[in-house]
């Protein structure tokens, strides 16, 4: 890609007056400011293994001077900085690893809580075949008596059998042992794709549509959703199976989000008068300090005892969000230049809207995901 020089003779970064495209005492090229977004990515890729001491000196200001790193960038004082993408990549692999790392230390063991649920079953069916068999060879009760006491016997300790192992399997693999069987077998399925039908599988299905007037029939893309639904239940736990598959692609998803990030601040902060690359960095420099502040708190809840966990990190979270609440309001403030109570009323709009983004973006996604990995 074709690179774009100042006409201007003098150091950005130090001031010193250049000989050359190159600054002799500090070594910063000499480059327009306003590069666009392409050109700064394709930077940032063709030197991303160059990690050095410039990591250590961003930390600093990013972390201790809210605003005025994504100030000084756009300023041309970037020789001991490292390029925002550079770091946004090299921080998010940090954070997603270890918050892959932590949340798989809480995994729920379905088959473990699915054999301690047929155990149970298995233990009430010998229970009531036991009872029915000393009623039946009690000499001392008539037929009348024999049949009321394995009415009792039959209605409050009810037999397994194979449907009831199956529905309380499936209560085990959500939860729910304690719930009503078939309330818990839809709470396993992915039933509402089905919308009225009763079909359980994808054949029954059609065979109901097949019945239907031509009129009343689902349509080609309704019938591709139905199909997907059908797919999901064969898979055993298709809530886990989105869970997980959402959970390992939320890089992906927050490398979509940082962009529209951008185009909400450029919208609120239009009055601001700043190309949309620079609230890119500004966007990029805030998830850069996010990520970092959320690495923190993650490792505090590796290393602390079990006993002491859920106290603390009660505190801590309370904690993180005051922080991060605190640090948007500094950058803010520092970056954009408004006054207090515009800033605020700015930064309960963007949060709202960076939440309906953030939520309508993970959304499109798990659509994506359940119309395509079957």
């Amino acid at each position: 890609m074709k690179k774009h020089y100042r006409h201007e003779k003098n150091c950005l970064n130090c001031g010193t007056d250049l000989q050359g495209n190159f600054c002799h005492n500090c070594g910063q090229e000499n480059l327009e400011m306003k590069e666009s977004f392409g050109h700064m990515l394709n930077h940032a890729v063709s030197d991303y293994f160059h990690f050095d001491y410039q990591f250590f000196h961003t930390l600093k200001p990013l972390f201790t001077q809210p605003g005025k790193l994504t100030v000084d960038y756009l300023a041309g004082r970037r020789a001991q900085y490292l390029h925002p993408v550079k770091m946004y990549i090299f921080i998010s692999l940090v954070f997603f690893v270890l918050f892959f790392k932590v949340n798989g230390n809480h995994v729920v063991k379905v088959d473990e809580g699915k054999k301690k649920a047929e155990h149970g079953v298995k233990l009430k069916d010998t229970l009531q075949h036991n009872l029915l068999t000393d009623i039946n060879n009690d000499g001392s009760l008539n037929a009348e008596e024999k049949k009321k006491l394995k009415g009792l016997v039959t209605n409050y300790l009810p037999g397994a059998g194979e449907k009831t192992v199956k529905d309380t399997s499936a209560k085990a693999q959500h939860g729910e042992a304690n719930a009503d069987s078939e309330e818990g077998e839809e709470r396993g399925n992915f039933n509402f794709v089905g919308g009225d039908t009763k079909a359980k599988t994808y054949e029954e299905y059609l065979v109901e549509q097949a019945k239907l007037p031509v009129a009343e029939r689902n349509g080609f893309l309704m019938r591709y959703i139905i199909k997907k639904g059908y797919d999901w239940n064969k898979q055993g736990h298709p809530q886990e199976i989105v869970k997980e598959a959402v959970t390992h692609n939320s890089p992906k998803i927050m490398f979509v989000i940082l962009p529209l990030f951008a185009l909400i601040l450029k919208v609120a902060f239009r009055k601001n008068h700043k190309l949309y690359v620079e609230h890119i960095i500004y966007s990029i420099h805030l998830h850069c300090f996010v990520f970092l502040f959320l690495t923190a708190t993650l490792l505090l809840a590796l290393i602390l005892p079990q006993s002491w966990e859920k106290p603390v990190m009660d505190w801590v979270q309370l904690l993180t969000f005051i922080g991060i609440i605190w640090y948007v309001y500094r950058s803010f403030r520092v970056f954009y230049q408004r006054s207090r109570w515009r800033t605020v009323s700015k930064m309960i709009g963007v949060s709202i809207m960076y939440l309906i983004t953030s939520v309508a973006c993970f959304f499109v996604f798990l659509i994506i995901i359940a119309l395509t990995s079957v």
